[in-house]
């Protein structure tokens, strides 16, 4: 089981990949949305937001946030480390059930570019 501080660090990377990246992957994070990372093994939530092609992390809350956000994702502490280090598939991850996205429909056709 990772740390809170490791998976933290992890989105950090994930936001510096999207601040470098071009084209459909760049585009797909335009849209101005909360974003919620459930991380169930330390059940601990990163909230933040995604918009102009930019991911910042701005709140982590113990348990589940009041709000709900537009995007939610659920993994757990090691899932969340190995998608961002490009160790876990996560077209697999989801299918399997590893991975939880919540998202309106037209935001999940936006994010597969991205993901």
């Amino acid at each position: 089981m990772a740390t809170v501080e490791q998976c933290r660090a992890a989105l950090g990377r994930l936001a510096e990949k999207l601040a470098g990246a071009e084209g459909a992957a760049k585009n797909a994070a335009a849209p101005d949305r909360s974003l919620s990372c459930r991380v169930t093994d330390l059940e601990t939530t990163f909230l933040g937001r995604l918009s102009g092609g930019a991911l910042t992390v701005h709140d982590t809350v113990r348990g589940r946030p009041e709000q709900r956000a537009d995007i939610r994702f659920t993994l757990s502490s090691e899932d969340l480390l190995a998608l961002v280090a490009g160790e876990l598939d996560f077209a697999r991850a989801w299918a399997s059930g590893r991975v939880r996205l919540q998202a309106p429909f037209r935001d999940l056709l936006r994010l597969r570019s991205l993901l």
